[in-house]
């Protein structure tokens, strides 16, 4: 999703939550997989963000990748909740 290489840390997450039917995996950073789970609920991931252009072009997840570009690819922090 944010295009730095993936590191000694990896998380598999579903495009389409396992929750709605999804089988497929993709390897994503742990503080991506994160942010998404926070930012989309399952519902709106599994109705049109399975792509990893369609999370890019999400207001919120944009300013995260913006952020983290240039952070190196096991880079860690807290996440939080965003107020809706």
């Amino acid at each position: 999703m944010c295009g730095r290489p993936i590191g000694h840390r990896v998380e598999w997450h579903h495009p389409v939550p396992k929750s709605r039917g999804g089988r497929e995996t993709v390897p994503i950073h742990p503080i991506c997989h994160r942010v998404i789970h926070r930012t989309l609920t399952n519902k709106e991931l599994e109705r049109g963000f399975a792509t990893a252009e369609a999370l890019r072009a999400q207001p919120e997840l944009a300013r995260f990748i913006a952020w983290v570009a240039d952070k190196p690819p096991d880079f860690h922090a807290p996440t939080r909740r965003p107020k809706r």
